[in-house]
């Protein structure tokens, strides 16, 4: 008998993502959930999901971590792996608030607008507005691996966006700097060093005006995640694929990126189903596989 391809959802969150559930689901996977989970339960859990099936089921067994906080998630994963040894390897994909497959999927479709314009992420400068939320960091992070020179942005002068540029620094090997977005100064001081500009905002914030965007010179490219009314960026309509915006710029939208965001993850997750051995999946196969999807 065929064993069923099971997907255990782990949070530390009172719920699960009924949209990852609805995805896991339809990529195949019995689901099961496991919420309110802390860090130090995830040895004990990943035990229990790798001893469970003989060697020659354990890729049949995959670990979803999710939540909010993308880098407890990948200490999560971190953890689960660090317990694993051969031949009981279970899969891990790590994708918290669908983060990682989100940020992949800006930052690809932001980059293959910048390619066509003749530019590339290596040493571009990238500012990510709305950079106190998980997306915004992971977008942060992913750019600065593909070479960007990343500024971090939030809306007031709390000490997150802070704390995230110096943890980042520490942890990827990458400088990260924290811009000022409380202020229209700063916001637009951003502006005018950007060729490339992220927004990941709060559903119906309006973050850029089409005013700022005056300031932006160097901008070529301009996405935003925010589908709910207001754009994050004024004049960015959802589904603008490579549409003016600015002086000589070109936007994507919410709609443009959610397609991709949807795609990236629906793949890793059949990736995963038609797996024979064990596969550890974060933001950086997301990427990898955004890249595919776009061309890039």
């Amino acid at each position: 008998m065929e064993k069923p391809r099971i997907l255990h959802f782990i949070t530390p969150l009172r719920h699960m993502s009924p949209f990852d559930v609805n995805m896991a689901a339809d990529a195949g996977f019995t689901v099961a959930g496991y919420t309110g989970v802390e860090p130090g339960e995830m040895a004990g859990l990943t035990q229990d999901a790798m001893f469970s099936r003989a060697p020659q089921d354990a890729a049949k067994t995959v670990l979803f971590v999710g939540g909010r906080d993308a880098m407890a998630a990948l200490d999560m994963g971190k953890a689960a792996k660090q317990v694993m040894f051969p031949p009981f390897q279970v899969s891990v994909f790590i994708d918290p608030s669908g983060a990682f497959t989100t940020a992949a999927a800006m930052v690809a479709v932001a980059e293959k607008h910048l390619k066509k314009q003749g530019g590339s992420l290596e040493g571009a400068k990238v500012a990510v507005y709305g950079a106190k939320g998980v997306v915004a960091g992971v977008v942060g992070i992913i750019a600065a691996e593909a070479g960007a020179e990343v500024t971090l942005i939030g809306y007031d002068k709390t000490d997150v966006v802070p704390k995230k540029v110096a943890d980042f620094t520490k942890r990827f090997g990458k400088p990260f700097v924290a811009g000022d977005g409380s202020t229209e100064a700063g916001r637009r001081a951003a502006l005018a060093e950007a060729d490339l500009v992220l927004v990941s905002a709060k559903a119906g914030v309006q973050v850029l005006s089409k005013e700022d965007l005056t300031y932006a010179k160097r901008l070529k490219v301009a996405a935003d995640v925010n589908a709910v009314p207001p754009p994050g960026i004024e004049g960015l309509e959802p589904k603008a694929d490579g549409a003016p915006i600015g002086d000589g710029a070109v936007g994507a939208g919410a709609l443009a990126v959610g397609n991709i965001k949807f795609r990236v993850q629906h793949g890793l997750l059949k990736r995963l189903y038609a797996a024979e051995k064990a596969l550890f999946l974060d933001f950086r196969d997301a990427f990898a596989l955004a890249r595919e999807l776009v061309g890039g």
